[in-house]
Formats: C-alpha cells, sequence, structure tokens
C-alpha cells in the first residue's frame, strides 16, 4: 500500500498582501498620530496604533464589515453613515483643538467688533484645552436647537489642562473665553447673571420662582457661555479706573483706537433724522435712546445733574443718549448739530436706571463704572492674607474657580476644613473689558476670569451682517475677511 506525502502550501498572510499605498498610508497617519500624542502628553494613546496597524495592514478585525452588503439601497445608506460619521468626528476635532466659529452678540467692543460680525478663533494661539466634558455635539455650546437639551453629557468630566501653543494672553489682545460667572445659571433669567440675581432678589426667591427665573443650572467650564473682550489686567497688576481712564500699576495705558464712551448729545432744537444717525454710524439700537422721546422717568431730574437746562420756552431740545469714539465725538462737535455734548456719568444713568452691578456684589466698595479699584488682579504661586476685604474680592477665584471650601467661623477662616490665615492661588487671572466702556458688563461687573476660562484669540471676521439691514445690503463686505488686530 502507497502513501503519498503531500506537501502543504501556505498562503501569503495579510500582511506579506498589503500594498506600498497601504504601508504609506499608515506610515503618514501614524506620523500623524504619534505628534499628536505628544502633544496631548498622554503616551497610553499610543496603543492607538495598533488599532491603525490593524486597519491597514493586518485587518484582523473586519472594521469595513457593516458596509459590505449586496443590497444597494442598504450600501448607499452605509455610505452617507459613514460620510456623516467623518464629518461629525472631523467638526468636532478642529473645533476642539484649532478653530472655533464665534458670533458677536453684543456691542461690547464697538466698534473694534461690530454686533453681527462672525468671528474664526485660533485655539492654538494661546493653546487648546482638553475637554472638560469630552462627550459633547460639535457646534453647540451647551444646548441643543430645537430639543432645547443639553448638547454635552455631564460625565466624564475631566480636570483642566492646557496644551502647548504659540504664546500667551497679552495685554490688549482680544480674547474669547467662557463666562466666569456662568458656572450657576437661571435659565430663563441668564442677564444679569445668577449670583447678582440671588444678591438682588435673595437666593430663596431666584430658587423658588420657577416662572420668572426658570430652573437653576450648573455648567462645567467648557460649556459656560463665550464672551469677547479685551484683556486690560494682567496676573499681578494693580488696576484702577479713575474717570474712565485705565491705570496699571499707577501708569496709564491708552485708550483702544476704537474705544467708546457714552456722551449725552443736546440738540439745537430739531430732532435727527435716520440718516443724520447713518452720517455718523451710530446703530438704530444706539439712536433709539432719545430720553425725552422715550419719556423717561426722572428725566428732569437727570438733567439737573447733567447740566442740561430748559430752552427760554421752558422745554428741552432732544437730548440723546450715543455711544461715541472721539472722531465721531469730533465730526458731531463740528456738525452745527449740537447746543452742548457731555460725557455720562454713573450719577446721571442711576437716576435713570438701575445701577449697574458692580464686583463684588456683596461688599460694597463705593466704586463706580468710571471710578474703579484699585485691585489687585491674582497671579499663580501668589499668597494672600484672608480677611475681610479679601475674601470679598477673591472668594469666587477660591471656591467657585479653584474648587475649594471657605467659611467663617467666629472670626476665624476656614478652609477645605481646616483653620487657614492665607492662601495662594492656583490660576493666574485677568482683567478683561469692552471697548464701548460705557456699555459692556466685563470684569467690572463679574470680576476676574480665571486661565482655564481662555478659548482662544479671534484672528480674523469671516462674514459680518447689520442687523438694521436686509437681503445683501445686510452684509458689510468691507468687513469681511478683516484681521483682527491688537490696538
Amino acid at each position: 500500500m502507497k502513501t503519498t506525502t503531500q506537501k502543504k502550501e501556505t498562503s501569503p498572510t495579510k500582511i506579506q498582501k498589503a500594498t506600498k499605498k497601504q504601508w504609506v498610508s499608515l506610515s503618514l497617519w501614524a506620523i500623524a498620530y504619534t505628534l499628536f500624542t505628544v502633544w496631548v502628553g498622554n503616551y497610553l494613546l499610543l496603543f492607538g496604533l495598533i488599532v491603525l496597524f490593524d486597519i491597514y495592514i493586518s485587518k484582523i478585525v473586519p472594521w469595513g464589515a457593516w458596509k459590505k452588503t449586496k443590497n444597494q439601497t442598504l450600501r448607499k445608506i452605509y455610505d452617507v453613515i459613514d460620510d456623516v460619521i467623518f464629518a461629525l468626528v472631523a467638526v468636532y476635532l478642529i473645533n476642539l483643538f484649532v478653530f472655533q466659529m464665534y458670533k458677536i452678540p453684543s456691542s461690547s467692543l464697538e466698534k473694534s467688533l461690530l454686533v453681527g460680525d462672525y468671528l474664526m478663533v485660533n485655539k492654538i494661539s494661546y493653546g487648546p484645552r482638553i475637554p472638560n466634558t469630552p462627550l459633547s455635539f460639535p457646534l453647540a455650546q451647551h444646548t441643543l436647537p430645537i430639543l432645547n437639551v443639553k448638547s454635552y453629557f455631564q460625565y466624564p468630566q475631566w480636570p483642566y489642562k492646557r496644551l502647548k501653543g504659540l504664546g500667551q494672553v497679552k495685554r490688549n489682545d482680544i480674547v474669547v473665553f467662557n463666562f466666569p460667572a456662568g458656572d450657576t445659571v437661571a435659565l430663563k433669567m441668564e442677564n444679569p447673571d445668577y449670583y447678582y440675581s440671588v444678591n438682588q432678589y435673595g437666593r430663596n426667591n431666584v430658587h423658588s420662582n420657577q416662572r420668572v427665573f426658570g430652573e437653576i443650572s450648573y455648567r462645567p467650564v467648557d460649556r459656560r457661555e463665550n464672551y469677547v473682550k479685551r484683556c486690560v489686567g494682567m496676573p499681578a497688576d494693580v488696576l484702577q479706573i479713575v474717570n474712565d481712564t485705565v491705570l496699571i500699576n499707577g501708569q496709564q495705558i491708552p485708550f483702544p483706537k476704537n474705544a467708546q464712551f457714552n456722551y449725552l448729545i443736546e440738540t439745537t432744537g430739531a430732532t435727527w433724522s435716520e440718516k443724520d444717525f447713518e452720517a455718523f454710524a451710530i446703530s438704530r439700537d444706539d439712536y433709539s435712546r432719545n430720553i425725552l422721546m422715550n419719556n423717561y422717568q426722572n428725566a428732569e431730574h437727570a438733567f439737573e445733574i447733567a447740566g442740561i437746562a430748559k430752552t427760554p420756552d421752558n422745554k428741552y431740545n432732544p437730548v440723546y443718549n450715543l455711544p461715541l469714539t472721539q472722531e465721531t465725538l469730533r465730526k458731531i462737535n463740528r456738525s452745527g448739530k449740537v447746543t452742548s455734548v457731555r460725557k455720562e456719568t454713573s450719577d446721571f444713568l442711576n437716576v435713570l436706571f438701575l445701577p449697574m452691578p458692580l464686583y463684588p456684589y456683596d461688599y460694597p466698595q463705593g466704586w463706580t463704572r468710571e471710578n474703579f479699584g484699585p485691585i489687585k488682579i491674582p497671579a499663580k504661586g501668589e499668597t494672600i492674607r484672608l480677611d475681610k476685604h479679601t475674601v470679598a474680592i477673591y472668594r469666587r477665584c477660591i471656591v467657585n474657580y479653584e474648587n475649594n471650601t471657605l467659611e467663617e467661623r467666629d472670626g476665624k477662616y476656614i478652609l477645605n476644613g481646616q483653620p487657614a490665615t492665607s492662601y495662594t492661588f492656583r490660576y493666574n487671572y485677568y482683567f478683561m473689558m469692552g471697548d464701548n466702556r460705557h456699555n459692556s458688563q466685563d470684569s467690572r461687573s463679574w470680576g476676574f476670569v480665571p486661565e482655564d476660562h481662555i478659548v482662544g484669540k479671534p484672528i480674523f471676521i469671516w462674514l459680518s451682517l447689520d442687523k438694521d439691514k436686509k437681503g445683501l445690503n445686510a452684509v458689510r463686505w468691507n468687513r469681511i475677511f478683516k484681521t483682527v488686530s491688537t490696538d
């Protein structure tokens, strides 16, 4: 009986069959992924190289099997799903680490940035943050439109870490940051902020009256509203505002080129037309504040404070309350349309409206919008003595931003359960102000901006729409792709 020995041939493995194109693709993605891992500083991510190797070379896991169907309809659906997933991941990563879109919602930086400007914000300028809430829907800050639910999962939450960027925040930079006092929000009354509402109406009233204030919600740092202001105060600076002039360590710093202040414009007797205001580049929201036409209560008392007198026939000329740059102010003074021009003061303003909220809310300093401080801006590693004054100024930094507990017992301070006489800051802080100085709620209202709230630096305007106009006329063509520069 004969036996035949057959030689068994081994088929080439998937690694041996890998093409040059596969190896090149793997190499490029592996280099990019390794550089990203080094940037992030978490070397456990290098295990992801095994996944990349399997996707391109070994193919042990059938990553694309779900798309290999003979049903053409299902195949088209799978292709669309694949494209959507890839687009969402790409947008998420770009939005997280590189660029973010931002729209100017208010006039606090006019005329440097206008309401309706759409900004491209560079996160690499100061280094992007690792997200506090990594599981979130791209392009939605904290709430999903239409559904009106949170756009992120509350857990997991990661601690603050900032990747290496191109530089640091500098004085006079225009900066996008998360609103510091936006950690707790009354959803039906977000402006003024929750802490001001609690100070004005009492905590029980704010929490119990949902019809007025809505639900009280907590937001992690990266899910708080985005604000944009100019950085005027750096860590360790002593800042003071004297008659609207900012002093840093006793030295005056220049006004921004387009800084605005409110003025009382008493006309020669005629009411200005819309064309008059357009000639001075004053928006409809700003010129609607004709004090007499709007019948403000106590207007006459306010005029007495401002020194505006009645005409010989016992009437007042029309008086407008307008934010103006120095250039526009000169044009108005030369126009022949005004009898007098006076800068608005807090005394005048407080007769007509509620006083502007000033920081700190619960420790009256006698400060005003135009005369504020002096106040020391905290710096990382700096130690302060704990007393009534410093606790009033820095409590939010210690408790809300640096996550400590602080209470007073029998005249002594208890920090994280232990008696303490001093505190050392863990973060750097900044003092932010709007260029529209009399119409900006900024660090004068809600205090310092911690370093972990810094988002990035606007680099250019990619679209600008004037809400007072319609159609193509609303597009400010001269502002498109205009760079956002430091004065």
